[in-house]
């Protein structure tokens, strides 16, 4: 709370942050994507038109740490916006009988996806690297730093805020194996739905729903997660209202 900022970006301006912070990792470093816009090194996709999109800023320094976003699908939307993005690439492998998207009420669920941790703010744990949390240097404080391995926890739990206060009771998630794990230290048990597919390396579809993610969380968490609820929701209550009334829900 004291060393980062929580904001959803609304101008194109702060979009581009977030886009460039995408290309730099998914693009750059990994080679997941091609960048959608390589003179300007910005990553984006269809889904993003309409998705909520959450910075996670350094306050000292000013720069852009982690990022991700909320997709919300409405089946009055044109394709592939009535859908998860992990239902247009990975619909063959959701197995579970209950917890599939077409099983539940619309309006019910979201996706949360695009992670993100700029590679000046990672830190490694228990001697293995997850993508999102490896050593890189810069000049910062230990005590800054001591920080930086809660910023994925952090980014669930603007994702999972953001959630519940526009409605929804159901979080999906692509995730490769270690991602869970690791959430689970801070309390996040997700309900893994589907089968592993090959897809940027292994990767399997999880859900978490709203009594799962709040009698799960960590104690020591829940100053954040009010904190988070206190910066992002004037400004979600703004975008929401900003939005056509078919596309939300009550």
């Amino acid at each position: 709370m004291e060393e980062f900022n929580f904001s959803l970006a609304l101008s194109p301006k702060e979009k581009q942050r977030i886009y460039r912070l995408r290309h730099d990792i998914y693009c750059e470093e990994l080679g997941y994507e091609e960048p959608t816009d390589r003179e300007n090194r910005l990553e984006y996709d269809a889904y993003d038109s309409m998705a909520i999109h959450c910075l996670i800023e350094h306050r000292r320094t000013g720069l852009a740490a982690a990022c991700t976003r909320l997709v919300m699908p409405h089946p009055e939307c044109p394709p592939p916006l009535d859908r998860l993005p992990l239902e247009s690439y990975g619909g063959r492998s959701l197995t579970h009988p209950e917890l599939h998207p077409q099983r539940l009420p619309a309006g019910s669920y979201y996706e949360i996806s695009r992670l993100a941790v700029s590679r000046a703010f990672r830190t490694r744990i228990k001697g293995s690297e997850v993508p999102g949390v490896s050593d890189n240097p810069h000049e910062f404080t230990p005590e800054e730093r001591e920080t930086f391995s809660l910023l994925v926890s952090g980014l669930f739990l603007a994702g999972y805020a953001l959630g519940r206060m526009s409605g929804k009771s159901l979080a999906f998630a692509m995730m490769e194996p270690k991602l869970p794990r690791l959430l689970s230290m801070s309390g996040f048990h997700f309900t893994k739905v589907g089968d592993t597919i090959d897809f940027h390396g292994k990767r399997s579809a999880y859900c978490i729903n709203r009594e799962q993610a709040e009698s799960g969380m960590h104690r020591a968490l829940l100053p954040l997660y009010q904190h988070i609820q206190e910066e992002l929701g004037p400004q979600l209550a703004a975008v929401l209202q900003s939005r056509s009334p078919s596309l939300l829900t009550s």
